[in-house]
């Protein structure tokens, strides 16, 4: 069973309309969310998180219905923008004192790894950091109160190509651990390294939900890429 199930959220704007999205994302597995810009990623996300409401559809997090288990919820997953864009002049120190007194499933063992993993200095404040520090520091404290799944929109969006290939393998060894990853992007080339399942979304409709090996068995054609696929499929030269 698919630890996060997402049925059919709707929402409407006055320029755009998220439609009947649904699908399922598993455990120790990537899943890439991947989209042109403006498709509808971001929309899903904060659908997913409450942080906006839509129209229509439910989303449950370990079998429980995400509204009316909010809380219980949120202490076993971790979402991050990408970037870490509050308290920029606080140390970082200072800013993971705060995670520690708001979540009781803190794991200070897991903090330490991480920030060795990481390779972060403590005495730092966000605004010194590079970009990929502040993605990689966004991480370290989801994953220092155990996140059992990750919902990461655009991470790699805005890192060189070294910062984005580095996070792209940390994802791989979260998943060893068990950890259900799921990122948007719209660089294909993120998903086509490291993703086990992708979800393509185009003008706010989930055109397909299939591992990345049945993807593109669907959708490919001989000889290409999965870039290439995804451009011919933006320009709209394909049949289901």
């Amino acid at each position: 069973m698919s630890i996060v199930e997402v049925q059919g959220l709707t929402k409407s704007y006055p320029a755009f309309t998220l439609r009947d999205v649904s699908f399922g994302i598993e455990e120790a597995r990537i899943t890439g969310f991947i989209g042109r810009n403006g498709a509808g990623k971001t929309t899903t996300i904060k659908a997913m998180l409450n942080l906006l409401h839509p129209d229509s559809g439910e989303v449950r997090y370990f079998g429980k219905p995400f509204l009316g288990n909010e809380a219980e919820i949120k202490k076993r997953i971790g979402y991050s923008t990408g970037t870490v864009s509050w308290y920029p002049r606080k140390k970082l120190r200072q800013i993971a004192a705060s995670g520690r007194r708001f979540y009781d499933t803190w794991d200070e063992a897991a903090y330490q790894q991480y920030l060795a993993m990481f390779q972060l200095d403590e005495e730092k404040t966000p605004r010194e950091l590079s970009e990929g520090m502040k993605v990689k520091f966004n991480l370290l404290l989801a994953l220092s109160h155990r996140a059992e799944v990750l919902i990461l929109d655009e991470p790699t969006s805005g890192l060189d190509p070294f910062s984005r290939s580095e996070l792209l393998e940390i994802f791989t060894h979260l998943k060893q651990e068990g950890v259900a990853v799921f990122f948007s992007t719209h660089i294909i080339s993120d998903i086509e390294k490291c993703a086990d399942d992708i979800l393509y979304i185009s003008h706010g409709e989930l055109v397909a939900a299939a591992s990345k090996e049945a993807f593109t068995e669907r959708f490919s054609e001989d000889g290409e890429s999965l870039e290439e696929t995804m451009l011919r499929l933006e320009r709209g030269t394909w049949h289901a």
